[in-house]
């Protein structure tokens, strides 16, 4: 008997010695954008999808608590790393979360191997973060421009778009999208006969409207987002782009971006995303508990800031520890299953391999009830969406 007394106690000793949480708190950190153009399609709901992700996991992980703190980027890489800067040398902060605007997400994602500490990104879009700028501490959740544009152009292309203009976001985004969609264009029997860069948070768009119009090319291409891209669409419906038989492709929409657009001006657009509210019941509940927070439907980088912050609660408990290689480690080992994605799978180049899905934006006549915009014409797998091993940069990957 007291054999088997002692033999439960070394295994509760080395089962508390072996269960390592750092400053005895997993504390995350949402770097978003609270007040400048991308306030909606993240913002205040990317810090809500956080805290949901928390409550469904449970309020500790390996007995400690766990804190979600946010912070606004405001759109510039200084006021980003300067913050993020302060989380890791006061805050104590494990995991940094969400960052859209991939200069912002570079800048932060390079800080977070230095410091070694864990970057959980749904925000930013620039594939280059799982390529030649990959990191073993990082990873790239929803998205990326090599996605976008592949499934985007592929099918645009197929219904006969063979001719494209962009209007592109002038910084590292809207760059590496145009890029990736013009190889693409391209690789299909395309061609690009023009494009236009405009500075972030413009608002008047008519000059890039009517260079477009004037190309008389098939398709006119958004390699922007946010309320660039909301504005962009808008003014090229007032010049009659659509009218005058050209299609509109946004390569960065979200739900919230045809919200401000409205059906009547944004209909027909092609769009690609990772996630949509009204695709089953589970999609449904969960998003009918977020409106009722955030008085907005999901967007995929604010489902993939739940299901980031999930992976990694789920990972921690898995390792018994919050030590990053460890925990990246089992990140990679576990699925990842949460409301929106089911049998992902994280490589070693950082990239979440999950399923995608091409939309177009119904009319107003389609659209059933409020915020039924989405029409999901195509369903890709990841694999078929995403970067393969043989075409990566990424020196983490064994060739």
């Amino acid at each position: 008997m007291r054999g088997l007394l002692a033999c439960a106690m070394l295994v509760a000793v080395t089962s508390a010695a072996s269960a390592q949480v750092s400053d005895d708190v997993v504390r995350i950190g949402v770097l978003t954008d609270l007040s400048s153009w991308g306030r909606d399609n993240s913002g205040p709901g990317s810090v809500e999808a956080a805290k949901m992700a928390v409550e469904e996991f449970g309020p500790t992980v390996l007995g400690k608590p766990i804190e979600i703190i946010s912070a606004d980027h405001q759109m510039k890489t200084d006021v980003g790393v300067q913050v993020v800067r302060g989380w890791f040398d006061n805050g104590k902060v494990d995991a940094v979360v969400d960052i859209p605007n991939s200069g912002i997400a570079i800048a932060v994602h390079n800080m977070v191997r230095e410091r070694n500490k864990i970057a959980l990104l749904s925000g930013p879009g620039a594939s280059s973060l799982t390529d030649e700028l990959c990191s073993p501490n990082t990873v790239h959740f929803s998205y990326d421009t090599y996605a976008l544009s592949k499934v985007t152009a592929s099918a645009v292309i197929n219904e006969g778009g063979k001719s494209w203009f962009f209007v592109t976001a002038d910084y590292a985004f809207g760059q590496q999208l145009e890029k990736d969609a013009t190889r693409f264009i391209n690789e299909r029997g395309g061609k690009v006969v023009g494009s236009v860069r405009h500075p972030t948070n413009t608002a008047d768009f008519s000059s890039f409207a009517l260079q477009a119009q004037s190309s008389k090319a098939d398709v006119v291409a958004f390699a922007n987002a946010g309320q660039d891209t909301d504005n962009a669409i808008k003014q090229s419906g007032e010049f009659g782009l659509v009218q005058g038989g050209q299609k509109l492709v946004g390569l960065l929409m979200f739900d919230t971006d045809v919200h401000a657009i409205g059906l009547k001006a944004a209909q027909g657009t092609y769009m690609t995303t990772a996630s949509y509210w009204n695709m089953d019941e589970a999609t449904r509940a969960w998003s009918k508990k977020f409106f009722a927070r955030t008085n907005v439907m999901p967007t995929m980088i604010q489902t993939g800031v739940y299901g980031s912050v999930l992976h990694y609660l789920k990972a921690i408990k898995g390792a018994g520890t919050d030590d990053p290689a460890k925990v990246m480690a089992k990140m990679r080992e576990l699925p990842i299953e949460d409301v929106f994605v089911h049998g992902g799978k994280l490589g070693e180049d950082g990239r979440v391999i999950r399923t995608m899905y091409l939309a177009k934006v119904k009319s107003p006549e389609q659209s059933k009830e409020p915020w039924d915009y989405l029409e999901i014409v195509k369903t890709v797998n990841g694999e078929d969406a995403y970067r393969p091993v043989s075409e990566s940069k990424c020196p983490l990957l064994k060739k």
